[in-house]
Formats: C-alpha cells, sequence, structure tokens
C-alpha cells in the first residue's frame, strides 16, 4: 500500500495538490487537499483494468467551468461546517439569533457560500507505506455567519480489506451547529450504466418529513411497506418508478445510536460490485442525483446527469439546530466531535 502526492492545480496563487491512495488489490482513491474532495476512485474488476466508479474531475480547472459552477453537485467534496439545508438560512441559540447565506431558495446549504468543499486543507500527514492522509481546516468565529473558532481533522484511510475509512474530528472555542459528510457519487457500473440498475437496501424504518423548501419539519415518518422502504433491497429503477421522483431521503438509524454499523449495501448485477456503508452517525442522505446536470463528464468522456450516480451521506439531521430534539446537532465548546464512515467494495 501507498500513497503518492502531485501537483493538481492553483487556487488564489496556492498549490493544490493530488494524493493517490492505493491498496494491494488495485483499488485506487484519488482525494485533492482543494476541499479535501475524492476526485477519483479506480475499482479493480474481476477482468480487466480497473474503472472509475466516481462523479469527479481529472484536471483541477474542470471544478471551475460553468456547467460545474451553475449545477453545483459538490462531486466528491467535504462538506460543512454544517451540511444539508438549514430552513430560512437562520438559527437561534444560547440566546443569540445567527443569520446565513440564502442558497437554495430562502434555505443555507452545505455550510454556506464558501463552505469547506471550497477551501485548502492543510495537509498533516502522509505516509509513503501507507494508503492514509490526513487533513485540518480552520474555520473561524462568524466564518459563513457560524459561531465559534473550529479546528476540524479529516483522516482517509485505505485499507487491504477494500475499506475506505473517513474519520472526522472536531472542537469549537464557542458552542456551534456542526456536522460535516462526504458527498462522493458513485456509479458501480462505471458509468456504462445509469444507477437505476442498482439494488439498493438501507437500514432504517423512519426518514425525515422535508417541506417544500427541501427542509427538515422535524418531525418523521415510517417508510416500513412503504415503497421507499429499503430494509430488504430493492431494484432504484422500481422505486423510482413506484415514487414518480428520485431519491432525496434521509433514512433514521434510530436504534443505532452512534455507535458504529453497518447502515446500508448497493449491489450493481452486471458487474458484481457492490459498496457496504458502515457509519457512526444517526442517519443517512440517499441521494440519486435527480438534480445533476446532463452537461457534466470527465475528461475521458465518461457522462454524468441524472440518475447516473448515487450519494450516501452520512451526517446529523439536516435542519438540526432548528430541530430540539436532533442529537447531537450542537458542537459545544471544549467537546469533541468524532465521526468515522466507512465505504466497504466488493467485487
Amino acid at each position: 500500500m501507498k500513497t503518492t502526492q502531485t501537483d493538481f492545480g492553483k487556487f488564489n496563487g496556492n498549490l493544490v495538490h493530488l494524493f493517490v491512495l492505493e491498496n494491494d488489490y488495485g483499488l485506487t482513491v484519488k482525494i485533492s487537499d482543494y476541499g479535501a474532495t475524492i476526485t477519483s476512485i479506480l475499482l479493480p474488476k474481476k477482468e480487466g483494468e480497473p474503472e472509475e466508479i466516481v462523479c469527479g474531475f481529472d484536471t483541477f480547472e474542470s471544478y471551475f467551468s460553468d456547467a460545474y459552477k451553475s449545477n453545483a453537485p459538490y462531486f466528491g467534496g467535504t462538506v460543512g461546517r454544517y451540511c444539508s439545508q438549514i430552513k430560512d438560512a437562520k438559527f437561534s441559540m444560547n440566546g443569540k439569533d445567527y443569520e446565513l447565506a440564502k442558497m437554495v431558495g430562502d434555505n443555507n446549504l452545505h455550510g454556506g457560500k464558501i463552505g469547506f468543499d471550497k477551501k485548502i486543507w492543510t495537509v498533516k500527514s502522509f505516509s509513503s507505506e501507507a494508503a492514509s492522509l490526513q487533513m485540518e481546516l480552520k474555520s473561524t468565529h462568524l466564518e459563513e455567519g457560524f459561531p465559534g473558532n473550529v479546528t476540524v481533522q479529516v483522516n482517509f484511510t485505505l485499507n487491504n480489506e477494500n475499506e475506505l475509512k473517513i474519520r472526522y474530528q472536531a472542537s469549537s472555542d464557542q458552542d456551534t451547529p456542526f456536522t460535516i459528510t462526504n458527498h462522493t457519487y458513485f456509479n458501480l457500473s462505471g458509468f456504462k450504466n445509469s444507477i437505476e440498475g442498482h439494488t439498493v437496501m438501507v437500514k432504517a424504518k423512519t426518514k425525515q418529513i422535508w417541506d417544500e423548501t427541501g427542509a427538515a419539519t422535524g418531525e418523521n415518518a415510517s417508510v416500513v411497506g412503504q415503497v421507499d422502504d429499503l430494509c430488504s433491497p430493492k431494484s432504484i429503477r422500481e422505486v423510482h418508478e413506484a415514487m414518480g421522483d428520485g431519491f432525496e431521503h434521509f433514512y433514521l438509524f434510530e436504534e443505532k445510536g452512534f455507535k458504529q454499523d453497518k447502515v446500508a449495501e448497493i449491489n450493481e448485477p452486471k458487474s458484481g460490485r457492490s459498496l457496504e456503508v458502515y457509519t457512526t452517525e444517526p442517519g443517512m442522505l440517499l441521494y440519486t442525483g435527480k438534480y445533476t446536470s446532463d452537461e457534466l463528464k470527465r475528461e475521458s468522456g465518461l457522462h454524468y446527469g441524472k440518475y447516473r450516480g448515487f450519494c450516501c451521506e452520512t451526517h446529523r439531521y439536516p435542519n438540526g439546530p432548528n430541530i430540539p430534539e436532533a442529537p447531537k446537532s450542537i458542537l459545544k465548546a471544549g467537546e469533541s466531535y468524532d465521526s468515522t464512515t466507512i465505504f466497504k467494495f466488493n467485487w
């Protein structure tokens, strides 16, 4: 196993690097220190060369194209200080009112206009003899409207069990809303087909209820026996057709608490590939790319677009700062945020 570093581009006069993590079985993960962004995952197949299975680009400049910026799909980024939507871009805490940037209608999204995915992270360590990378970011008081000076670290580790482990740690000098996730879009077919041919299982009996703006209301609903009940594997295409729409569901793991457990598995029958998701987090946003622009593609010609990639975004409750019973949505001053998600690949 090894990690190598190459130059990737320049941002505001600063050099941007790309780190390539490789295990002994041909699994390769590429991560940029701009946005702690996964740009590529090359997954082996039973015969032949490894194939690209995630949405991203091979050149840094492609992340700034007009088509990408106007669609803003957050391919592979580490999003924060608070991911998903915050209703009306505001919250109250400790007797104070805080205003955030309005990005999706009147709501805030993924930490603001210049969130963690749009900053250069400081590389703290990587090893040429192991597939691991540690990066750090400092977010200042009232940055994007959020209180507190926050220090956050993300650790990426790839092992010979074909697991990509992502661990997030953070601390703050004031109470602040905080939850981050990775926003990678996967297509286990290697983009030969849409992700509608995949099957999906999510170990959850409930989901959040969102209002017409896309913000969580604070109420939850049972999915047991419904078309979006994924406790047993279902074809994404069949559920899409039954719902008349794509997935943008925040599933809740109410019985799991904050213990690490397997929460989801996605299979692609034709390739024989699968992705298992393990997390310490209390919920996961399953998103099937229903808003992704059909104009987007990798430089090699791999076509992205609607239903061409799915996300498994593990994190605290969307709109958590405005939901009193949302678990651990506020990082308390002096306390530690510690979250781990594992993506395990099989082929």
